[in-house]
């Protein structure tokens, strides 16, 4: 919509849009699409917001899960954000996983909104034991865009800044964005949806450290195996995920001032 007039946001996808890495269970998640909304909201106050969000869920589940639901809310305007848990599987077909995507792209701009996406950074860069899922990123990034031209839907590159790699971005588990991360990711949609007051210094790198880290050791990796790659294994294995007897993080369009219980229902 013209000038960054939004009545209705609607944001769909897993973990990160859930906000996993910005709060926690017992005080409440925000993450990037509440801080996305905050934005929204300061340009127009009478938004409402809804978050559809399930941690854990493939490009696939968002699709068959959230899509209808999105559309039934009636956005004008809507985030679609999956595939990181899809490249993190053994078998990954970056084909099927775009066309997911466009299908959920096709079908919200087919109804009216105005869609927003995201491009994901370079796992090697953050996380080395993943250099190896590198080249299905960037297949996947490449579909994204190509999908996303076609149906007029807005990429905010957040794969680009080098400032992306900084570790103050991203959790201890290098897989959910930090508080900042989130933050940064939401300043990158309002400036790609041109939200007045927007700008690019989402892109410039983070304040110098007090004291330059060293580079990751074996025995830091280790504990990182252990403490978070270990238990995401095992539930794999086990055919479980993290989203398990979950549902939506935010169902129904409010203001989005209004708060989430930890079950994942909307409240006051």
């Amino acid at each position: 919509m013209p000038n960054g007039e939004y009545l209705r946001y609607v944001a769909l996808g897993d973990s990160q849009t859930e906000g996993l890495g910005d709060g926690d269970d017992s005080v409440g998640l925000r993450g990037f699409a509440d801080r996305f909304a905050e934005h929204l909201a300061a340009v127009n106050p009478g938004l409402q917001y809804a978050n559809l969000a399930v941690r854990g869920r493939l490009a696939g589940q968002v699709r068959a899960e959230q899509l209808g639901p999105a559309l039934a809310l009636r956005p004008d305007l809507a985030t679609v954000v999956a595939g990181v848990n899809d490249i993190l599987r053994p078998r990954f077909d970056a084909a099927e996983v775009a066309g997911h995507l466009e299908e959920m792209f096709a079908a919200l701009t087919a109804a009216g909104a105005e869609v927003a996406t995201v491009t994901f950074p370079d796992l090697g860069k953050i996380v080395p034991l993943a250099r190896p899922v590198v080249p299905r990123i960037t297949d996947l990034n490449d579909r994204i865009r190509a999908a996303a031209a076609r149906h007029g839907v807005i990429v905010a590159e957040t794969a680009l800044p080098a400032a992306v790699a900084d570790p103050r971005m991203w959790t201890d588990d290098r897989l959910h964005a930090s508080p900042v991360g989130h933050e940064r990711i939401a300043a990158a949609l309002a400036h790609a949806v041109g939200l007045p007051g927007s700008d690019d210094t989402w892109t410039h790198p983070l304040p110098p450290r007090p004291t330059a880290p060293g580079g990751p050791t074996v025995a830091a990796e280790l504990r990182w195996v252990a403490a978070f790659l270990g238990p995401w294994l095992g539930r794999r294995l086990r055919g479980r995920s993290s989203g398990d007897g979950r549902t939506a993080k935010r169902p129904a369009l409010l203001p989005p001032a209004a708060g989430v219980d930890r079950a994942g229902s909307s409240g006051s």
